[in-house]
Parts: C-alpha cells; structure tokens; sequence
C-alpha cells in the first residue's frame, strides 16, 4: 500500500482530517496521488491497488458516506472504462477526482447561496461543531452585506467549535462560543439553529457531531427552527437496503486521558436526529423536507445506488 494512502487514512483517523467534505477531498486526492505513482503492470493489478485503498480509507471514519461514495465513484469510473493500461487508467482516476472534487465545491456553492437566503439583518445564527458548508454559507450571508451574529458551541471533546469560531471571526462575523450544556439557555435567543452533517439515512435522518440530537430537541422545545446543511452526497445507499448508519465510537482519552482505575468511558463521535425535529435540509437541489432526501438523492445521484 503507497504512502499516500495510509497517510490519509491515519490522519483521517486521528481528526487532524475534520469535517466530511474535508474528508472526502483527502481520500480523492490520495486516490490520485497513489494511482500517479502506481507499479501495476496491467488492469488486473491497478484494480486490485484501488480496492485495497478503498478498503483501507473506509476503514479510517465509519461515518462518512460522502468519502465512501466519492471512492465509489472513481472506482465505477474505472470499472466502466476499456481502458487497459495503468497509464490509461491512472489518467481517468485523474480525471475522475477532479470532476467529483468540481461537483462538491460546486454543491457546496450553491448551498450557501441558497441557505444565504435564510439569515436576515439582526438574526442571531447557532451552530454546533464545524462544518465547511455551514462557514461558507454564513461568510456568503456576511458577503452579501447581511448583520447578523453566531453563537457557537465549544463542541467538546475535541473543541472543533473553536475551528468554527476562529473562521467566523476571520470573516468579521460577530461570535460567541458557549459551552456545549449551555445550548438550551440560549435557544430563546436565536433565531435559527444551522448545522452540518455527516451522513444521511434514507429515512431522512441525520448523523452528525455528538450533541445535535439535543440541540434539535432544544430548538422544537423554542420552537427555533433547526436546519441541516448538506450535500445529498452524503446520503448512505447502504441504509436504504435495511443497514443502519454505524456510529463511530472514539477513545476515551479523548475525554480524559489520566481517568482513575475502574471508570468506564463512552465516546460516541456522532448521534442521530430524528427528522422529525429538522425545518429542512438545504441541499444542491434547494430547501428539502427531510423525508424526500432519498428521492431527491436517487434522481440527482443515480449511480449512489448502483
């Protein structure tokens, strides 16, 4: 296995990779960095080196559908092709990584446009861990003249919260960080919830950072509004078919690395929200009710589902 590969997927593993799109770019260009500097003599042997380091980079986060199927889709490519040397095969890998990496910036951009819409002057934004598309959006919203302020959660245990807030302050957004259990003191306060996601069921459900789920059931309780941002990339086919989305369960030194002798520990990564208590997910294809997340899917990304 090249080095480019396992690079990827032990930073991938240790979160110094974090946010689904940011994962999914990494394993793309891994891809292609392996396939560029590839030994196989023949088709028989690139095939075999890409299913290996598909196999190897999925290892790496089990919740993240969009790398996998960015993975999927380079792999199809090849699959369909007649190409029959690796020289050949190594430039439609190429060729294939960029055409996936141009689809998500475009998603990503036309997201923020859409979602841009939503924040008005004097709104006040909150989101929980961090998220590229949910940046993007708020810097548009900022771009486009619009006033608005951020609360923040610190996103513990690992503080992506403080990602978030370094980005937002850079763009001149005003921001304030809280800690995680402070989030119901200050639904009253807000005027709309925006969060990422990692992964969404054919159900219409959301996997995302450890404590969405109560941030949602918070916001229904303040009947705040409470947005998803997602590409439809990040829907998992697999949970279509009757599996369930695995969640990600970390170390518990990244909760406390010196615990006294005896403590048990549980560090799930992510959690689940129910659909029910999600206004709509902002996708490529507009503001969707999360219940047609699969149908909106399988007509924009067919080959998901192949």
């Amino acid at each position: 296995m090249q080095e480019s590969i396992r690079n990827t997927a032990e930073r991938i593993r240790k979160l110094e990779i974090q946010g689904a799109t940011n994962v999914a770019i990494a394993a793309i260009r891994a891809i292609d960095t392996m396939t560029q500097q590839t030994k196989a003599k023949n088709r028989a042997e690139f095939l075999c080196e890409l299913a290996e380091a598909k196999a190897v980079l999925s290892a790496s986060r089990e919740t993240e559908p969009l790398m996998r199927n960015a993975i999927r889709w380079i792999v199809n490519q090849v699959e369909k092709s007649n190409q029959k040397t690796a020289k050949g095969l190594s430039e439609l890998v190429s060729s294939a990584s960029h055409q996936f990496m141009n689809c998500i910036e475009d998603s990503k951009e036309r997201i923020a446009e859409i979602g841009s819409k939503r924040l008005r002057d004097g709104s006040v934004i909150f989101t929980h861990c961090h998220s590229s598309t949910v940046t993007c959006l708020l810097e548009k919203a900022k771009h486009a003249g619009r006033d608005f302020e951020v609360i923040c959660t610190e996103t513990r245990p690992l503080f992506q919260g403080k990602i978030t807030a370094k980005e937002l302050l850079k763009s001149g957004i005003k921001t304030t960080m809280i800690v995680d259990s402070a989030a119901r003191f200050f639904m009253n306060q807000v005027d709309l919830v925006i969060v990422g996601s990692d992964a969404i069921t054919s159900e219409g459900n959301v996997i995302n950072k450890i404590g969405t789920s109560m941030i949602a059931l918070a916001a229904h309780e303040a009947r705040t509004p409470f947005y998803v941002v997602s590409e439809l990339l990040k829907l998992d086919p697999a949970t279509t078919y009757g599996d369930y989305e695995k969640i990600e369960e970390r170390s518990p030194e990244e909760v406390w690395d010196d615990p006294p002798k005896g403590l048990t520990i549980r560090n799930p990564a992510f959690d689940v929200t129910k659909r029910d208590f999600i206004h709509g997910i902002i996708c490529e294809e507009g503001i969707i009710p999360p219940h047609s997340a699969l149908e909106t899917a399988r007509r924009k990304y067919p080959w998901i589902f192949e």
